[in-house]
């Protein structure tokens, strides 16, 4: 299971009732949406709203199957599906929740049970790798901002570009970008 997500560890989460969130009457039709077993377990991880403003009308679980949509198959904002709440409430609370910490408390819960219950491993790492991948840059990108990656870049050591080492488990998740 995946929230197709990359964050990095975040703040612990108040667990909300899942039954605080508003029913879906949407299809399940796309690969990205959640299961209902996957949302048992997202539901507690999303906030359910304040209670202040305008009233919930669209659906969290909606909300978050379109992210995940949109992070899957990689279209624009306002190419999303008819079926999804509008492609700007969906920003919205993209933004909102990268901007609060919340996608990543998600990922850091979602890791840390992956590593408690189908490894039988401590919730948190004790080891990681460093990695880096460089990423190309314009040829106009200045020699003071290009970065060395050990000749890997065909005729030259120097590719212009810039590295970016993320810091990963040993199984591949995502510690931080």
């Amino acid at each position: 299971m995946s929230l197709y997500l990359v964050a990095g560890q975040g703040e612990p989460i108040d667990a909300v009732d899942a039954r605080q969130h508003l029913p879906t009457n949407r299809a399940r039709r796309y690969p990205s949406d959640t299961s209902d077993a996957e949302w048992r377990i997202l539901a507690p991880l999303v906030p359910a709203g304040t209670g202040r403003g305008r009233p919930i009308t669209y659906p969290r679980r909606d909300v978050v199957d379109a992210i995940r949509y949109l992070d899957r198959t990689g279209c624009q904002w306002d190419a999303l599906p008819a079926d999804f709440p509008h492609h700007k409430l969906v920003y919205h609370y993209f933004k909102t929740w990268t901007r609060d910490g919340t996608l990543t408390r998600i990922h850091s819960r979602l890791r840390e049970q992956v590593r408690e219950q189908v490894e039988q491993r401590d919730r948190q790492p004790s080891a990681a790798v460093v990695d880096s991948q460089t990423v190309r840059g314009a040829e106009t990108v200045g020699r003071q901002s290009r970065g060395y990656d050990a000749g890997n870049y065909p005729g030259s050591s120097v590719m212009p570009g810039w590295a970016r080492p993320p810091l990963r488990v040993r199984w591949g998740a995502v510690l931080r970008a």
